[in-house]
């Protein structure tokens, strides 16, 4: 891989990104791309972003040889400068010509969406799967798969990784014949430009509610959204959900760029103005059960018949919603009807949903829900199919972000469940204690016995260990992820899931 910086100053000047140039061989070929000065920068460019940025971190650079660097000031250097008006955009744009382009080998499909991304994408990743063996890749919350192979699948750091990170995972795909890439786009990959410049062939808005507020995240709601809807501006079809809150605004933005023939509502029911609707017809501890009908004329030519009948392996029915964009998105690239349903019969998300019975201790969910949109519709499920049993919700919220999802525990604990223990979730530079209290503070103690246990995997005992019968008890908000992200440090964590199955067979076996 290699970058002529010929080629970068016309991609700057075509994105009105250059300032200055201190650059004399414009024939100059760089042969390493970084942001890390403590890296091997041998012939390299580097880009000196993020707030934090200090001088001593560009001289750290040249000391590992850097040949040139980025940046949106002047640094007192021997070596030559690009300066830009914004070094994030500069990063994305030129990691893509870095690693020759490689999204144009691929076809890309991205969700966004309060909640349901990591669902739906690996609900069409599977489809897909099934239609084009070895041919897919994931890039998700859980998941970054890049190939076939075993050593092609690793865990994520981040929802959309840095620009840089993005494409060149997008280059490992390409090179092991990967053909289609199915993604997850956070409103935090805009709102920092990781996927600046990048067009999406199909993108799909989920929904969005309040989350992702805060000093470190969005300052306001409307930022959030500009930065969500950001998503349909930059693809080429684009699939909403016709539900979602600020429809309009949303609906708006995929006009500015698409037809109307590229763009396809979906809704639950009986809504008006929308391409396809969505009926349950059953849902229980096994699947749920779907219908999915056309309603306009442009639904009918895609779907081919008027109405199909789908049964969903993961239970919820509010996964219905997340199935139907993933149907669609399948649909408008070919697959049979025939390789959607029997992807989706035998669905599985890792940390979603993920149903683990016991001989004595009621019955056990772990779910990634972690903000009120997400824990509502999965209690609100559970409390209609299982109306007399008590609900038991082990639950944290993060530190340093989404501080509005602890009020938004405290609200549907307090409207949904009949005990809580709070505890810690990837507390950050945050106390864990006090967060803790702060969703405490929020519930009403007459409605929901409530315990404050820090260890989660002793809160996780104890309300495994204190249910019986018919009791349901949720492990909410951290699903399958395997660290405590404590003070900037990943610590390992089991996982919801080990640690509960660990509890089952020390106390049931």
């Amino acid at each position: 891989m290699s970058l002529k910086i010929k080629n970068a100053l016309a991609i700057l000047k075509e994105h009105d990104l250059l300032v200055s140039s201190s650059v004399t061989d414009e024939n100059l070929e760089v042969t390493k791309i970084s942001y890390n000065s403590k890296e091997d920068q041998t012939n390299g460019i580097f880009f000196c972003k993020g707030n934090g940025f200090k001088g001593e971190y560009l001289d750290q650079a040249i000391k590992n040889g850097a040949a040139i660097y980025v940046s949106e000031k002047e640094y007192s250097t021997d070596i030559d400068r690009l300066i830009v008006k914004d070094a994030s955009k500069a990063l994305s744009l030129l990691s893509a010509e870095f690693y020759g382009n490689p999204q144009n080998d691929l076809f890309i499909v991205a969700f966004t969406g309060t909640k349901g991304k990591t669902t739906t994408s690996y609900f069409l990743y599977d489809i897909l799967k099934r239609a084009y063996p070895k041919q897919v890749g994931l890039f998700s919350t859980v998941d970054r798969i890049v190939g076939p192979k075993p050593e092609d699948e690793f865990k994520s750091d981040l929802t959309t990784p840095e620009s840089m990170e993005l494409f060149h995972d997008m280059r490992a795909c390409v090179d092991n014949g990967i053909k289609y890439l199915v993604m997850e786009v956070s409103s935090q990959a805009y709102k920092k430009n990781r996927v600046y410049g990048l067009k999406f062939d199909i993108g799909g808005f989920l929904n969005i509610t309040p989350d992702h507020i805060g000093p470190n995240e969005h300052p306001t709601y409307a930022d959030y959204l500009n930065c969500k809807k950001q998503l349909m501006i930059n693809s080429k079809v684009n699939i909403i959900n016709r539900q979602t809150d600020y429809y309009d605004t949303v609906y708006a933005a995929a006009k500015q760029t698409s037809d109307d023939k590229d763009i396809y509502r979906f809704a639950k029911n009986e809504v008006g103005d929308t391409d396809f609707s969505i009926r349950n017809k059953e849902s229980n501890l096994n699947d749920s059960v779907f219908t999915f009908t056309a309603e306009s004329d442009k639904a009918e030519d895609l779907q081919e018949h008027s109405e199909y009948t789908y049964a969903l392996g993961l239970v919820g029915d509010f996964n219905e919603l997340n199935a139907a964009a993933a149907i669609i998105a399948a649909k408008k690239i070919g697959v049979k009807n025939e390789i959607i349903a029997e992807s989706l019969k035998s669905a599985f998300v890792p940390g979603r949903m993920e149903h683990i019975n016991t001989k004595a201790h009621g019955t056990i969910f772990v779910d990634y829900a972690h903000n009120y949109a997400s824990m509502n519709a999965l209690l609100s499920f559970l409390r209609r199919e299982y109306p007399d049993s008590r609900i038991k919700v082990v639950v944290g919220s993060p530190g340093d972000k989404g501080v509005s999802r602890r009020a938004g525990f405290a609200k549907v604990l307090t409207e949904l469940a009949d005990a809580a223990i709070l505890t810690t979730d990837d507390p950050g530079f945050e106390d864990p204690a006090d967060i803790c209290r702060q969703i405490d503070s929020g519930i009403d103690h007459t409605k929901v016995d409530v315990k404050i246990e820090l260890d989660r995997p002793t809160a996780i005992r104890e309300m495994i260990e204190s249910s019986h019968g018919d009791d349901i008890v949720v492990l909410a908000a951290k699903g399958n992820d395997a660290y405590q992200k404590t003070k900037g440090v990943d610590v390992p964590y089991p996982s919801d899931p080990v640690v509960a199955k660990k509890i089952l067979k020390d106390i049931e076996d």
